[in-house]
């Protein structure tokens, strides 16, 4: 499979918080406003949990009219063709509430995605991780998950995310409920 990405997962490094705010820093000096928020999302924002070495970023914004595409390339950042996230089996989502706008890194390793405040696609990601930032024995469980996948599917992201993405939805399960019970909303921004 050349040309592909191995998946590696590696123990939690302290330093993927900085290495966030550093590149946010940088985003939000180039698009400003634009921005509504700009969160650490993914298992590199969840202290002690394994993950690939990328750091994962959602930018919040109001509309995909895109006036800052051009800044946020020039930042090192490529557009890809991935234009939904997936829905979770059994639930009814429409189209638009998964919609969204994302860019891989030339260099450090990261990926920008970018989704409409308030849309479902753009809560699911800040409650996975506020979720498994409070629950430590899901973190565990899903850490441990990702490394055997990652030892049998290490030259194949197609098989691994094809079962990695359902475990995150049985974990989001418990998630909703938690969510529910806790009255839980996105925080503010963290950049």
């Amino acid at each position: 499979m050349s040309g592909r990405v191995k998946i590696e997962i590696v123990p939690y490094n302290p330093e993927w918080l900085a290495e966030f705010h550093a590149i946010a820093q940088r985003l939000r000096g180039a698009v400003g406003d634009a921005a509504l928020t700009i969160h650490h999302i993914g298992s590199t924002s969840v202290p002690g949990l394994a993950a690939k070495d990328v750091i994962d970023l959602e930018m919040g914004v109001s509309d995909f009219s895109l006036p800052w595409k051009e800044r946020v390339e020039a930042l090192g950042f490529e557009y890809r063709e991935y234009l939904r996230d997936h829905c979770p089996p059994g639930m009814e989502v429409s189209s638009e509430q998964l919609e969204k706008r994302f860019f891989t890194a030339r260099g450090r390793p990261a990926n920008l995605h970018i989704r409409i405040v308030g849309r479902f696609n753009y809560r699911y990601a800040l409650l996975f991780r506020d979720y498994l930032r409070t629950h430590q024995d899901a973190a565990n469980a899903y850490g441990a998950v990702k490394k055997g996948l990652a030892r049998r599917f290490a030259e194949d992201p197609e098989s691994y995310y094809t079962i990695k993405d359902p475990v995150c939805d049985c974990i989001m399960s418990g998630a909703f409920d938690w969510a529910r019970n806790t009255n839980w909303s996105p925080g503010p921004s963290d950049a």
